[in-house]
């Protein structure tokens, strides 16, 4: 898209945003008058919530000549990012955001358009984010992925699990639209994926294509929903099989069989890292509802049961606070909760149990009012709303705005 093409349309989507900001600030101010105080109701305008998030970041990240993203906000020169397995790589200056941040967008406008289908969504998926995305697109060495930084700089690493979210979004948008190309991208990204996993330790999926000295939990859980999915949109039973396997792989080498939760990682000498994050556990839950779902076998459905319970006691480790009724999410990585949520949501889609989902509602509704959101429309990630981060992350915002989609989607099922 010519450079001047691509500003234009930037410049309309900030400004209709800006309006939405403004139409839902008027509401709130109706909402503290009228309201009983302390809690919002459950479900407030999640939509509405979701939209202004997403316009929000692309006031304060977007670039004006590409569709591509700043990592942080405000924009730090000198910052070296601490997830990649390559010192040299995060030593060197970056202008825009890694893969990783960047597919946060992929996934947050998958959400709102699934919660209702705008055009103007859709619009913003062709014109932005897919755009933005292909400049990571690696089709020199095979086969074929996304790369951790943009296809013009020199050659990044390529990691499995951040192909594994944007395989992930690309099944959902063609579950959700039937366009055939989301589809065969899903499936062109699942070879990549295919191709990290071997039988050392077993079975299993590797992390990183030039690290390969260890599998994690992060690239085989969710590498167990991604072939789960796959085999729902195709109803090709190769799937399934391989979703079945990287689960139990998974359960007998990570699960800790002390509290249920899942550790982060097992080298290939047998060590095993042992820290425990949401969105690890948060993806065995999902593949465990989605298993249950596809083969009606009813260990699955008491093993995301269990896994609910757990994540609940561990990861909403905040004491409640004065005009609550729920624990609070613990304070760190945004995003980790919101991968953590996909687990509760499909497990709501059997049980409707509300239990969990009344929990993470009030902390939407409470990040929306108590201080978590900023007059800029950006988020801290402290859900107490005590602590405020200097410099705001690119992957907090866009997974901020996937919650409040996607229960913005329960909303218009109930």
């Amino acid at each position: 898209m010519p450079e001047t093409s691509w500003g234009e349309n930037r410049r309309q989507t900030v400004n209709r945003m800006k309006k939405t900001c403004l139409m839902i600030a008027r509401c709130l101010v109706l909402a503290t008058v009228s309201l009983a105080p302390a809690v919002c109701q459950a479900g407030s305008d999640n939509y509405n919530r979701a939209v202004a998030t997403f316009d929000a970041v692309m006031e304060c990240y977007g670039d004006e000549r590409l569709p591509l993203f700043r990592e942080t906000y405000p924009f730090d020169d000198q910052l070296k990012v601490t997830y990649l397995s390559n010192e040299e790589q995060a030593d060197q200056q970056k202008r825009y955001s890694y893969l990783w941040p960047f597919s946060g967008s992929l996934s947050a406008v998958a959400a709102i358009w699934d919660a209702r289908l705008d055009p103007r969504f859709g619009q913003v998926l062709e014109q932005q984010v897919r755009p933005g995305l292909e400049m990571y697109f690696d089709s020199v060495r095979t086969p074929a992925a996304y790369s951790s930084y943009l296809n013009t700089a020199p050659a990044s690493d390529r990691f499995y699990d951040d192909n594994i979210w944007i395989g992930l979004d690309f099944t959902d948008l063609y579950r959700l639209i039937r366009d055939p190309r989301y589809l065969e991208q899903a499936k062109l990204v699942w070879r990549f994926i295919e191709s990290g996993i071997d039988n050392q330790l077993g079975y299993g999926i590797y992390w990183c294509e030039q690290k390969k000295n260890g599998k994690n939990t992060c690239s085989n859980a969710p590498g167990s929903v991604y072939a789960a999915k796959l085999y729902l949109v195709t109803g090709d039973s190769s799937y399934l099989r391989t979703a079945v396997r990287l689960y139990e792989w998974t359960r007998t080498n990570l699960q800790d069989p002390t509290d249920g939760l899942y550790f982060d990682n097992k080298s290939l000498d047998g060590t095993i890292g042992r820290a425990k994050f949401a969105y690890n556990s948060g993806q065995m839950m999902q593949a465990s509802a989605l298993l249950y779902r596809l083969t009606g076998e009813e260990h699955y459905l008491r093993e995301a049961r269990r896994l609910a319970a757990a994540c609940y006691e561990h990861f909403f480790a905040a004491p409640s606070q004065p005009g609550r009724r729920y624990r609070v999410f613990t304070p760190g990585n945004v995003w980790f909760t919101a991968i953590m949520v996909r687990g509760f949501i499909e497990l709501y889609g059997i049980d409707y149990d509300r239990r969990y989902i009344d929990a993470i509602q009030e902390n939407l509704d409470q990040a929306w009012t108590n201080g978590m959101r900023e007059e800029n429309g950006l988020f801290n990630d402290d859900w107490t709303g005590q602590t405020r981060n200097e410099s705001k992350w690119l992957l907090t915002q866009f997974a901020m705005a996937e919650m409040y989609a996607r229960f913005a989607l329960i909303d218009a099922e109930e």
